[in-house]
């Protein structure tokens, strides 16, 4: 009996997962203690290969714990742990030799000049001297330090000294960058340099794993954010997604007359009241049809504030929000 070929059926598209080839991180009920004290527990993570992954949490959260772990300088109690495809208990080896590390506090001598930092760098990767000092030349001009390479590091400004321990970082060349809040300390110049520096690594193919005490830093670079909190993962998915999550926004008209301010609050009856600020508040999710409508509403009422500004959840509010802190506008 012959049959007649049935039309393919139209699929829903389905968005596929990194697979584990496409990760360059990934961790799986990853513990550690101290003592009585719990720092991580229970930690699950994934960060795919060419992306900038932000963790963000308060001081003593274990940020720089995760760090230490994954680059194998501390031991994990638990959890299963792969970095570069590499494991990590099995063979840390192969894992340090596929990252690089910039910690809290910088890793330049500065008794040396910055070109000799470099040159010790290339020594401890084992480059033969002709290939070191290429690589170290090259590296020195990509960070703008060729005019410093003679001088002491000591003589560098901070923004100088983080582009130099940078730079050291990528002299074996690795594909995976642990930064570990890289800009505390620098100026907003210099922050931003930093930055323009992490996204065209990123744009190479490079992964990297950033925590950071700046939101605004998360918010500028990263792919994908997580926010650590009491030793877990209290929340975590792109800026944008996280904003979304907590409420908050509003529509804050100020006024400068007592007089003015008391008539618009009584016409104004379900704003919220800052009687010392003399203005009021007005839920917003911060669409442009809300916005228009609230202003119709007010136009309606005759009120005319002297200030009118709008806010929407940023970084800063998921931040204390999730990890239980206050904050007031």
């Amino acid at each position: 009996m012959r049959t007649t070929p049935q039309e393919p059926t139209a699929q829903e598209p389905t968005t596929l997962e990194p697979t584990t080839q496409d990760l360059a991180i990934s961790a799986t009920g990853l513990r550690k203690t101290y003592g009585d004290r719990t720092v991580l527990d229970g930690i699950d993570l994934t960060v795919p290969t060419g992306t900038v992954f932000s963790l963000l949490g308060p001081n003593g959260a274990g940020k720089t714990t995760i760090v230490k772990i994954l680059s194998t300088l501390v031991t994990a109690d638990a959890g299963r742990l792969q970095v570069g495809g590499h494991d990590l208990a099995n063979d840390p080896q192969a894992v340090r030799t596929t990252i690089g590390v910039t910690g809290q506090f910088s890793a330049v001598d500065g008794l040396i000049t910055g070109e000799e930092n470099m040159l010790l760098m290339a020594d401890l990767h084992h480059l033969p001297k002709r290939e070191g000092r290429q690589v170290a030349a090259e590296l020195l001009d990509r960070f703008d330090l060729t005019d410093a390479a003679k001088k002491p590091a000591s003589t560098y400004s901070g923004g100088m000294k983080r582009r130099l321990d940078l730079a050291m970082t990528l002299i074996g060349n690795p594909r995976i960058i642990f930064l570990d809040e890289p800009t505390t300390g620098l100026d907003p110049r210099s922050r931003h340099t930093m930055w323009d520096i992490i996204r065209e690594l990123v744009s190479t193919g490079t992964t990297v794993f950033l925590t950071t005490q700046y939101l605004e830093e998360a918010d500028e670079l990263a792919d994908h954010i997580a926010v650590l909190h009491d030793g877990r993962i209290a929340a975590e998915g792109s800026a944008d997604e996280l904003k979304r999550r907590v409420p908050g926004g509003h529509v804050r008209l100020r006024f400068t007359d007592p007089d003015t301010y008391r008539s618009a609050a009584t016409a104004l009856r379900d704003a919220t009241r800052d009687d010392d600020a003399l203005a009021l508040r007005i839920p917003s999710g911060g669409s442009q049809r809300e916005l228009r409508a609230i202003l119709d509403w007010v136009d309606a009422a005759g009120v005319e504030a002297d200030e009118l500004t709008v806010h929407t959840p940023d970084l800063d509010d998921v931040f204390f929000t999730l990890t239980d802190g206050h904050r007031h506008r």
